[in-house]
């Protein structure tokens, strides 16, 4: 099998982000698309596991891009694929990858019909059809210049707009494995009372993720503890086992 290919017989899939741009860094920009991300990737049965920022800076995008689609069954990047000379991301994926960075017919096609002839096109609408050699094209039905897929490696725009359409079309050639599930179970109780308990039954039912969440409602302090799996029945057995262990040092309380 190829090195990055996804395996057609793997039960499940994760996945990382690499957020680049120096304006997410700074603070000017707040990021709008991990949360998105997440979702349609629960939705989609694949297991978000990182996610990373990086400045615009090649050397420190390229390690990233090697490293995380090393790591990962599919790796996502956004932000970087515009017109402007701090938009690195294509070029530095190409470097990751050795691939040569060149311009794209099919994406140069796609520039000219959005925006109305080739005589439109100045030199940085054209920087946004170079394409890796290999790669293949996520549309963009919003703003024309696509986004691409080289091996394992998802590259989209920072735009949340224009990101959720490209995903949407990304999500659609993707491999996904088990839906995981999700229960939550609430509790006025500080977490230092529930804490042993709650560690005693993560060891009983290691397929279950057990997540233990702080939160302050109404002027009182409590806890969610949100349980997680691709497996229902040992899902439901664990959250019975949780509501058992809050009830018992409520009434102790």
């Amino acid at each position: 099998m190829p090195s990055n290919a996804v395996d057609p017989d793997k039960s499940s899939y994760n996945a990382a982000l690499l957020v680049i741009g120096n304006e997410i860094l700074s603070g000017r920009t707040e990021d709008k698309n991990i949360n998105w991300i997440a979702k349609k990737l629960v939705e989609k049965g694949i297991t978000f596991s990182e996610v990373r920022v990086v400045p615009d800076n090649a050397p420190r995008v390229i390690a990233a891009v090697r490293e995380l689609s090393g790591l990962y069954d599919y790796l996502f990047t956004t932000g970087g694929i515009g017109p402007t000379h701090d938009d690195i991301t294509a070029e530095c994926v190409a470097l990751a990858f050795d691939a040569p960075l060149e311009q794209n017919k099919e994406a140069l096609a796609l520039l000219v019909a959005h925006y109305g002839g080739s005589e439109h096109l100045n030199p940085g609408r054209l920087k946004m059809a170079q394409i890796p050699r290999g790669a293949d094209l996520i549309p963009n039905p919003v703003s024309g210049a696509p986004g691409f897929i080289l091996r394992n490696v998802h590259v989209m725009a920072g735009v949340p707009r224009i990101m959720q359409a490209m995903l949407d079309h990304v999500l659609s050639t993707l491999k996904g494995g088990a839906l995981v599930h999700s229960c939550t179970v609430t509790s006025q109780l500080p977490e230092s009372r529930i804490a042993e308990g709650l560690a005693d039954l993560q060891k009983r039912w290691p397929n279950v993720e057990i997540g233990s969440y702080p939160h302050f409602q109404a002027g009182n302090f409590g806890v969610s503890l949100v349980l997680r799996s691709t497996d229902q029945d040992a899902l439901a057995k664990a959250e019975a086992d949780v509501k058992a262990l809050v009830m018992a040092l409520e009434g102790a309380a």
